[in-house]
């Protein structure tokens, strides 16, 4: 790794979700995340603003997506870090949702990692 400090943050993640209102619901009650921001959005979408003041997830849909994804989701996870894994664990499999390759980086944090509705990937880790 580089000795450089960072001159850049990640700002956002934008995502197309066939339910932007459920998937921003859900995170919300995962992570704890506010909506900053909904409204309309190109071709004709909505898009709906999840985070907090340094960072948010933009959860876009519009009516092509709404009959899901040819290909699935271009990207390969997201990554959000929760302050309790067994609670963020629960939610997950109290939505419907499953979770997979649950385990430990040495000597990294936990995690475990989830597909939503729409087959979008997310890794929870929690540095405990």
């Amino acid at each position: 790794m580089p000795d450089q400090i960072p001159t850049a943050r990640l700002e956002h993640v934008n995502i197309s979700t066939t339910d932007c209102d459920r998937l921003a619901d859900f995170l919300a009650q995962l992570t704890g995340w506010t909506r900053r921001w909904e409204g309309l959005a190109m071709n004709n979408g909505r898009t709906i603003h999840l985070g907090h003041e340094g960072a948010y997830l933009a959860i876009y849909t519009n009516a092509d997506t709404v009959g899901g994804f040819a290909q699935g989701a271009p990207m390969n996870h997201i990554g959000i870090a929760v302050a309790d894994i067994a609670r963020a664990e629960r939610l997950v499999v109290e939505a419907g949702l499953v979770p997979f390759n649950q385990g430990q980086y040495d000597p990294g944090p936990r995690s475990f990692y989830f597909k939503d509705w729409d087959g979008i990937e997310f890794e929870i880790v929690a540095y405990e």
